[in-house]
């Protein structure tokens, strides 16, 4: 009996995606071996320490003549395993979180992580987002877990967004933003900015964070025959809705709020699908004094934010070296799923 040619690559496709599933199946299987082996290794190690400073050195060159072959039980990777026991001493936290990262994820939080909740948050982000070592840098670079897990917020999203969208969309939101690929510059401008940020729409995603799709700057709107211009427009397929930010070069004033109230209203009626959620508004300020910002907010009938954002001079320069190009988020959307051995040798 023939068979159709459609029919049969329909096949082979499903069966390529078997294999590719199945040998994913097996790296991270690999991998969450590998690290709980090094995990088990540390508390040996912890178990040992009455026999001296030099027991690490004597058990890595002992290890080395029996597998000589086999990385990664460098003395100096075997002091990473007795940090890691010391840092996460649950196993069940290592076999939920740690066994998910590579080894070169968990050693670099090792060492700029200080609690334990920054690394989970950290780990748990990057196994979520899909984060590359280099992101990972980035993010730790500009504090993002101080800015959007533990920083104080401004917004209603609570109390006017269903769950779970309302403690998405409140997670989601940082403070300040830091947009270092943008110069700060005596007398600059808004529209500057925002020129800066669409110009460097990458980096931009990559600060405001997972999930959002860039649909316009200076978007137009009309109502009642006047024409209106949101400053940056976007879709989060996380949150399924639309996000308007507004950029003001001047600190927080209460009449942006019902400035931004207004769009959100167009847009909502406008622009939403009736699948999508209430579209959610975020102010980017030069500053922001939270308390004016909170009764500017309460008796507002549209979810928005108030966050400060923080140019060039936030962070140190050689952090600009860490942030992805549009290429390096490409291929790290694409290689999302696809976990790479990592054999964890730290030999200098």
């Amino acid at each position: 009996m023939l068979i159709n040619n459609n029919e049969y690559f329909e096949i082979l496709e499903h069966v390529k995606d078997q294999i590719r599933s199945a040998r994913y199946r097996a790296v991270l299987g690999a991998n969450r071996e590998q690290i709980l082996l090094y995990w088990k290794i540390g508390r040996v190690i912890i178990e040992n320490t009455k026999y001296g400073a030099k027991f690490i050195e004597n058990l890595a060159r002992d290890i080395k003549a029996e597998f000589p072959n086999v990385k990664g039980y460098s003395a100096r990777n075997l002091k990473y395993m007795r940090k890691f026991s010391e840092f996460v001493p649950d196993e069940e936290k290592v076999q939920a979180v740690s066994a998910l990262l590579t080894w070169s994820h968990n050693t670099y939080l090792f060492d700029k992580t200080t609690v334990l909740e920054e690394y989970l948050w950290y780990a748990a982000q990057t196994i979520e987002n899909g984060w590359s070592l280099s992101s990972l840098e980035y993010h730790v670079g500009t504090k993002t877990y101080q800015r959007q897990a533990i920083g104080e917020k401004a917004a209603n999203y609570k109390a006017l967004l269903p769950q779970p969208q309302s403690n998405l969309a409140t997670e989601t939101l940082k403070n300040p933003y830091v947009f270092d690929f943008v110069e700060q510059r005596e007398g600059i401008i808004e529209r500057e900015i925002e020129n800066e940020l669409v110009a460097n729409i990458a980096k931009t995603i990559m600060e405001l964070g997972t999930g959002f799709a860039f649909y316009g700057n200076q978007y137009h709107l009309e109502v009642s025959g006047k024409d209106y211009y949101l400053d940056l427009l976007f879709y989060n397929t996380r949150l399924h809705c639309y996000v308007v930010i507004e950029l003001k070069n001047t600190e927080f004033r209460p009449e942006y709020a019902g400035k931004l109230n207004f769009y959100l209203s167009a847009v909502d009626d406008m622009l939403r699908h009736e699948s999508d959620k209430p579209s959610i508004g975020i102010l980017l300020c030069k500053e922001r004094d939270r308390l004016t910002a909170e009764y500017a907010l309460r008796d507002i009938n549209k979810p928005i934010g108030v966050s400060e954002y923080r140019l060039s001079d936030f962070v140190p320069q050689e952090l600009a070296d860490t942030l992805p190009s549009a290429e390096d988020i490409e291929k790290r959307i694409k290689s999302k799923y696809e976990i790479k051995e990592d054999d964890g040798d730290f030999e200098e």
